[in-house]
């Protein structure tokens, strides 16, 4: 079968035929439907060096924003997983022993570093390819949901959506006003998030003009990126600044202008895996808000988010690219020429 490969630390990607993987125990070998293409996976190949933190040993078929139908099952797999129904794939994978991962959060598993991957397609083979293998309890139903248009949401909805909920005390009652920043595909489904969960204003940012539209025609109010950008979220939340925001970006600028933008007992979630720091003054940081980081969420949490999307209260803008086209899908990617998430159709007829 082909698959899209990571060969090599810093080196663009290769479509190539690999052996087609067969199901061990407890897992189920699915036939994809839809494998996302994000910007993790470009500093998968382009960033990290050996031995650097994050990095993951090549060669391993890339897509950990996966979708499909099961084709067979291993032993020990749920009855209730039917084979020929569609599913959404839950990336990551941890020890399955320790505290967090027994709560279904094994993105934040202890004992990572024993572990030979981080995550389907992180590490191990992904969805890249006409089949893959994953746990079968990380399969979650997708009923009669477009199954190519879901595939980004194991990562592009599960992250925003696990970062808003655990914001959500500071965005309860009326008057909460929420900043978004960075306006891609995480970003765009945050506002949607956004606007499903709570009563709050959603101020948007960004540079791209037509990002800014996107997320307006999403119900936010939006501010164009550039100098006075903080000051500008400050006069549109009448002086107080905003309860949470959410840094889809990371960078230093991006951090810089969502901390600038904080209220007392606020709280900045920096999802954006960037370079962007941020320093702490008793007497310039408003009292009691603080700045934390989240990454990806729980198989609980993509329950949640296949709830919303199968009652139309999200909707992922995806780009469809055939197989052959998958290598484009990354180069664009690169280029910053993709709107919302691209996705590859392996078995597009």
């Amino acid at each position: 079968m082909r698959a899209v490969v990571f060969e090599e630390y810093r080196t663009f990607p290769t479509l190539t035929e690999v052996e087609a993987p067969e199901p061990g125990p407890g897992e189920v070998l699915l036939r994809v439907a839809g494998a996302g293409a994000c910007h993790s996976d470009v500093s998968v190949y382009r960033v990290f060096e050996k031995g650097s933190p994050g990095a993951q040993e090549p060669p391993f078929t890339l897509g950990h924003e996966n979708s499909g139908w099961v084709e067979r099952v291993g032993t020990g797999v749920s009855e209730r997983i039917k084979v020929g129904a569609p599913y959404l794939v839950y990336g990551p994978i941890g020890c399955q022993h320790c505290r967090k991962c027994a709560s279904g959060l094994e993105t934040y598993c202890e004992n990572t570093s024993t572990l030979p991957y981080m995550a389907v397609g992180l590490g191990r083979d992904g969805g890249m390819a006409e089949y893959v293998t994953v746990p079968g309890h990380h399969l979650v139903p997708l009923g009669d949901a477009d199954p190519v248009a879901a595939a980004p949401l194991s990562d592009a909805g599960l992250t925003p959506y696990h970062a808003i909920k655990q914001a959500l005390p500071h965005l309860a009652g009326g008057g909460k006003y929420a900043l978004v920043i960075g306006l891609g595909g995480l970003g765009q489904i945050g506002v949607q998030i956004l606007k499903a969960l709570t009563g709050a204003t959603v101020i948007a940012t960004d540079l791209k003009a037509d990002a800014r539209d996107r997320a307006e025609a999403n119900g936010a109010v939006t501010v164009a990126g550039g100098e006075g950008q903080a000051e500008r979220i400050r006069e549109m939340t009448r002086g107080r600044g905003v309860d949470a925001a959410f840094d889809f970006v990371g960078a230093q600028p991006t951090v810089a202008t969502a901390a600038a933008s904080m209220a007392q007992g606020g709280r900045l979630s920096v999802v954006g895996i960037g370079t962007g720091t941020h320093e702490f003054s008793f007497f310039t940081s408003p009292y009691e808000s603080y700045v934390t980081n989240t990454y990806w969420g729980s198989v609980p949490d993509l329950w949640e988010v296949v709830d919303l999307y199968r009652n139309g209260q999200i909707r992922p803008e995806v780009e469809r690219y055939s197989m052959d086209d998958a290598l484009e899908a990354y180069r664009r990617l690169e280029a910053g020429e993709v709107t919302g998430r691209a996705v590859v159709v392996p078995n597009q007829s």
